[in-house]
């Protein structure tokens, strides 16, 4: 999306900004992010979470936000979610975070995901839950981003994985303000309904 190449400064400052909101959404990843294993994420635009959670590699179709990635430490290809080139059963775990309701075509990248994974591997899906109060806001203000996104519901999220043949659930929420009131880190509970951001985990 060129978006990502033309304002990839603006969308990098997002967090910086709103640091507290970003933090959150950092613990309530690492709840499920295995520790020490091979790692992909799929759209690690400027590596903002993979540098923070140790994501080996990383994948993203703009150059602008690969440049940064790669300048905070972070292993990065071109690539899209669609098409991985890489090699069957690769990776302990793929990470698709704040990626999903951009990509073209998610059921390719769900099944291009479990392709990637290792028997019993996880994956692991950070988005902006579309009826919570911040999905609903996203959707609202129209931002320079999210007015190109399609936004899911959890269960949507579930119905999509299932299809892709992943299984055991489990779910981690945050973000309970708009993120420029937040005004300290949230820690993640278990489940959806309340957090504005959620974590889907699932096995291979």
């Amino acid at each position: 999306m060129k978006v990502f190449d033309t304002q990839c400064k603006q969308y990098d400052a997002w967090y910086d900004a709103h640091k507290y909101a970003f933090l959150s959404e950092l613990a309530a990843l690492r709840k499920v992010i295995p520790r020490d294993e091979k790692g992909l994420e799929i759209g690690v635009g400027t590596g903002r979470f993979a540098a923070e959670l140790g994501i080996s590699m990383g994948i993203d179709s703009s150059h602008a936000m690969l440049k940064q990635a790669s300048a905070r430490g972070v292993n990065v290809r071109w690539g899209v979610g669609e098409d991985i080139y890489f090699l069957n059963e690769t990776f302990d775990f793929v990470a698709i975070i704040t990626t999903l309701c951009f990509v073209e075509n998610v059921r390719k990248v769900l099944e291009e995901s479990a392709r990637v994974l290792k028997k019993r591997g996880h994956i692991i899906i950070g988005i902006i839950d579309k009826e919570s109060f911040l999905g609903k806001s996203y959707r609202k203000k129209k931002s320079i981003f999210y007015r190109h996104a399609h936004l899911f519901t959890i269960q949507e999220v579930t119905a999509l994985l299932k299809k892709a043949g992943f299984r055991a659930f489990s779910y981690y929420q945050t973000i309970t303000k708009l993120p420029e009131k937040m005004i300290a880190v949230e820690k993640p509970k278990k489940g959806f309904g309340k957090g504005g951001f959620v974590v889907v985990s699932a096995k291979k």
